[in-house]
């Protein structure tokens, strides 16, 4: 900052700009544009949504592109790395209703209870129909969305992304993104709620096919993670209450003062912890809002009388679905806003409403099947339902380590090009009181591998724990993943840094996702050494449906032989977070036998019961016997595919299930004795 008002640049010491701050003001040469925007038309729903049966009117909402299921999309992106997530992309205990907003904690080092929230409105028929609208109602959803989140809509900031046709030097066409921004800035106005950004795309056009008019609200907000609030009913007989602002004559439009108390009210129950459950209409009306909250818990909702089926499928943007709590009072309300209790949630997983009983299971089956040829993620044939054997093996006798107690264990995490999970590792080994040195392996020349494996062997030398992180090890290419680890810990320094750990210090390895496919293609597990690999030895490989798998999995401690698993006992269950391409385990009948026999099948896939099984929904992979993690002979050496290191406090609240798993606690324990 200078006080000369120049904007001066230099490049190799040469001056490259040198503009004045007058200029820059001005935003350069002044531009002129004749713009014509034309009348606004009328949003009408679908006429499926307004004809027939409630039956069939729920299921066009449901089978509809922008309503359908999309789990097999989200799967194939990482939602849990960072070890921040709050809300899942799916609640509830089967993991099906989608969440309303992305809600993570700061990433920070340490502990904070401090996180972000996001979330998006747009509905392209209404702003196909008229750009003003539209826009306004883009806003308006998001915010709504990140109230419904448990963020207060005061704290909000906006960001557009706007995508129209290519406007030549048309009128007409310019007309469109004018009407929109406009509605736009009239939200932001009406709602208090500033844009600090946006990303526009003015070019949407392909000869004769133009993108509809497009502008995509994101609002976001910080807030304490434990206000974070998800749309999934959390049980059975509590009251349902919907509130709704007044609606201006369009009876789509939100009256500015009413949606702004109704925005308050909803907060207030969040404040109180009275709301269980929020959800808040768009694109599929009361309608798909409801039917998403019943998903989750596999509840279902019986509605009064006095609501029409027409209302279920009547846009209600800024109005809620609330599941209240059993002592909860409804706050005072203007009559601005209507407050009224619209039913109750039932055991039977059913929707009553407008004098019919619809059963779930078969609205839910449509949803689930939309657009699941293109992106499947539930088992078909043999695999659907299928369990396999619960294996247990608990020893009296314990791998103790024998040297002098060590009061801090130093643990080595090498980081090699694609591994993404050594900060939630480090923090993970840290919580729990190890010294931890992440080492980052330099593999641009030769001469800098050589570097790298001297480091690593030196730092091997001086630690008690080597633990390998998870991550795509070179991009996972060619043709399978952590080829790049398992050729380095073969260099001969490496491996015998490696076995004297093992076999003269009674020193302990960890590997986790990539570290696990590391840890088995060197025959460290299930062989506790450096071996070479045959045809005999087992594998990790590609998942049975074909793609990375992101979500919780439910795991059974199947063996008490590692040191690993000492705070833990056989049959505990676990939810941990999964996200890999690789993780099916593979062996022979001979190889899988003898596992079992010495206790080396440390962890299986399991179900709510507890079971094994191959279910997708059960075992993401397809591994055989259910494995998720494996040790060497003696237990010193443990695989694992499941994530045990992104655990932390207030995470994945709306998912149920015990999270935390002491594996790292356990480790550094173990050197105590």
């Amino acid at each position: 900052m200078t006080e000369d008002p120049r904007m001066v640049m230099t490049w190799n010491g040469d001056e490259i700009v040198n503009l004045s701050r007058e200029f820059l003001a001005s935003n350069g040469a002044s531009k002129h544009q004749v713009v014509h925007v034309e009348a606004q038309q009328a949003y009408e729903t679908p006429a499926a949504w307004r004809e027939g049966s409630l039956a069939d009117r729920l299921r066009a909402v449901v089978t509809d592109l922008n309503v359908a299921s999309n789990k097999g999309l989200s799967e194939r992106f990482d939602s849990t790395i960072g070890a921040g997530t709050v809300l899942m992309p799916f609640g509830g205990r089967r993991q099906l209703t989608p969440n309303e907003a992305m809600v993570a904690k700061f990433p920070v080092f340490g502990e904070t209870t401090t996180a972000s929230a996001m979330a998006w409105g747009f509905n392209p028929y209404i702003m196909s129909a008229n750009q003003f609208t539209g826009a306004y109602l883009s806003v308006v959803e998001s915010l709504a969305k990140l109230v419904a989140a448990g963020f207060e809509h005061e704290k909000a900031y906006l960001s557009f992304q706007e995508y129209f046709e290519k406007l030549r030097d048309e009128p007409e066409r310019w007309g469109k993104p004018t009407a929109a921004v406009l509605g736009a800035l009239m939200a932001q106005i009406d709602l208090g709620a500033g844009a600090i950004g946006g990303k526009d795309s003015m070019s949407g056009t392909f000869e004769h096919l133009d993108v509809p008019p497009t502008l995509i609200s994101f609002a976001v907000a910080v807030g304490n993670m434990k206000r974070a609030t998800s749309p999934e009913f959390k049980g059975a007989d509590h009251r349902v209450v919907r509130i709704a602002p007044r609606y201006l004559a369009d009876g789509i439009t939100p009256d500015k003062d009413a949606l702004l108390e109704a925005f308050s009210i909803v907060e207030e129950l969040v404040d109180f912890h009275d709301a269980l459950a929020v959800s808040t209409p768009g694109y599929g009306a009361t309608a798909e809002a409801l039917f998403k909250m019943t998903l989750g818990n596999r509840i279902g909702v019986s509605l009064n009388d006095s609501i029409a089926a027409d209302d279920l499928f009547t846009p209600a943007y800024g109005s809620f679905i609330i599941e209240l709590a059993d002592d909860a009072k409804l706050p005072a309300a203007s009559n601005l806003v209507e407050i009224g209790e619209i039913g109750t949630t039932t055991a039977a997983y059913e929707l009553r409403a407008a004098g019919e009983t619809l059963d779930l299971d078969a609205i839910q089956e449509a949803w689930e099947s939309g657009i699941e040829s293109v992106f499947p993620y539930r088992s078909k044939g043999a695999d659907k339902g299928a369990t396999v054997e619960t294996v247990t093996f608990e020893t009296p006798k314990k791998t103790v380590y024998v040297g002098a107690p060590v009061a801090k264990p130093h643990v080595v995490i090498p980081v090699f090009p694609g591994n993404n999970c050594e900060y939630d590792s480090a923090a993970a080994f840290e919580r729990a009181g190890a010294d931890v040195s992440t080492l980052i392996v330099n593999n641009l020349t030769p001469a800098a591998v050589a570097e790298s494996t001297q480091a690593l062997v030196e730092e091997i030398n001086k630690s008690q724990i080597v633990m390998i992180p998870g991550g795509f090890s070179g991009g996972d290419e060619p043709d399978g993943s952590a080829k790049f680890i398992t050729a380095f810990f073969r260099a001969p320094a490496v491996t015998e840094a490696v076995r004297d750990l093992l076999k003269n210090r009674d020193g302990l390895m960890l590997g986790i996702c990539n570290g696990f496919q590391a840890l088995i293609k060197l025959g460290l597990v299930p062989y506790g050494d450096i071996v070479p690999m045959t045809e005999e030895c087992p594998t990790l490989t590609f998942n049975t449906i074909g793609r990375h798998q992101s979500r919780l999995v439910r795991t059974r401690v199947a063996s008490n032989l590692s040191p690993w698993l000492a705070k833990t006992s056989v049959g505990d269950i676990h939810t941990v977070a999964i996200s890999h391409g690789e993780g099916r385990f593979v062996a022979s009948e001979p190889v899988l036998d003898l596992l079992k026999t010495n206790g080396q099948i440390a962890t299986q896939y399991v179900d709510e019961s507890g079971v094994p099984g191959m279910d997708l929904d059960v075992n993401p992979n397809g591994s055989l016997l259910a494995i998720e993690g494996i040790t060497s002979p003696d237990g010193r050496v443990f695989g694992k595919m499941g994530h045990s290191e992104r655990s932390g406090n207030g995470l994945y609240v709306n998912v149920p299930g015990n999270k935390y798993q002491p594996l790292f606690e356990a480790g550094v324990e173990y050197f105590a004795a």
